[in-house]
């Protein structure tokens, strides 16, 4: 396979993106793919990728503004709208490459990102499958799977960060991942590890967010979209996940017209390495060859 380094814009700052060929293949169909909260390209995404093209389809990898090797500033900024607009640029980008076929094009993210890609596909016309995994489905729902004293911590760090931000200072950060007894925005026992276990070591990602993003999380809702998306989705999703409740993925299963469901008696972070990734992966790609269909 071939990895190219193929960067594009969003509102005027440059995303960084990995486009990854198949050897000797002729347009392939692509898989545009994003990571979920906090997270650069570089945390794992690769293995998929590279797994993807190994079956004979392209992959596109990048990173949000603001994170990993992308411009913008302040830097790790989590804020869904930008997300989602940096989803649309990327796939305007991908559309527009020689190498890819434009017509068979589908859209894969986790966690965070997997609602991200849920809602762009009800939005973007001509999107021909997509794979959610472990999907942040509901805003509501996620945070009413913590205390109310971690809820009121949240809104307080928030609005010292709009604070910040009307005084032009220096953002009010908080952890993206902690221990249970620190705030935040993931701290949950399986956390810690399952989230640092996908850095690398020689990473120069901090450990920190600006603290704003815990004002506008429970007014991200991707499942209001469900019904407005028309292609096949295969949404991957755990049942002893402690970040997203199983039932509000299912429930959001249910609203969209071509869904397939995969549950595992798994944790949030428990996809990404092992024996399960395996299992999830190979689920995936068939997914993807069975609906971007190019054979």
């Amino acid at each position: 396979m071939r990895k190219i380094d193929a960067d594009f814009l969003s509102r005027g700052l440059r995303c960084s993106g990995w486009l990854y060929l198949p050897d000797g293949a002729q347009k392939p169909p692509v898989i545009v793919m994003a990571h979920g909260m906090a997270a650069q390209k570089d945390f794992g995404l690769q293995s998929y990728a590279e797994y993807f093209v190994a079956k004979g389809m392209a992959a596109y990898v990048f990173d949000y503004r603001n994170f990993g090797a992308s411009e913008g500033e302040p830097r790790n900024l989590v804020n869904p709208w930008r997300h989602l607009a940096d989803w649309e640029a990327a796939i305007t980008h991908v559309r527009g490459l020689t190498e890819v076929n434009p017509d068979r094009l589908a859209l894969w993210g986790t966690s965070f990102s997997g609602g991200h890609v849920m809602v762009t596909a009800a939005k973007v016309k001509g999107i021909r499958a997509v794979v959610a995994q472990v999907p942040f489905v509901d805003g509501i729902s996620s945070a009413m799977q913590f205390p109310l004293s971690y809820l009121v911590q949240g809104v307080f760090h928030g609005m010292k960060d709009v604070y910040s931000l009307i005084r032009k200072r220096t953002p009010h950060i908080v952890p993206a991942v902690a221990a249970p007894g620190v705030f935040a925005l993931m701290n949950t026992p399986e956390c810690m590890k399952g989230y640092l276990d996908l850095v690398p070591e020689d990473t120069t990602w901090k450990n920190e967010v600006p603290a704003r993003i815990t004002l506008m999380i429970t007014s991200y809702r991707p499942v209001r979209y469900a019904r407005r998306i028309p292609c096949p989705v295969l949404l991957v999703y755990a049942k002893q996940d402690s970040l997203i409740p199983y039932q509000a993925v299912e429930k959001m299963g249910r609203a969209i017209p071509r869904a397939e469901l995969l549950g595992l008696a798994a944790g949030h972070f428990d996809v990404y390495t092992g024996k399960l990734f395996a299992q999830v992966v190979e689920k995936q790609a068939d997914f993807f060859s069975r609906h971007l269909s190019w054979r």
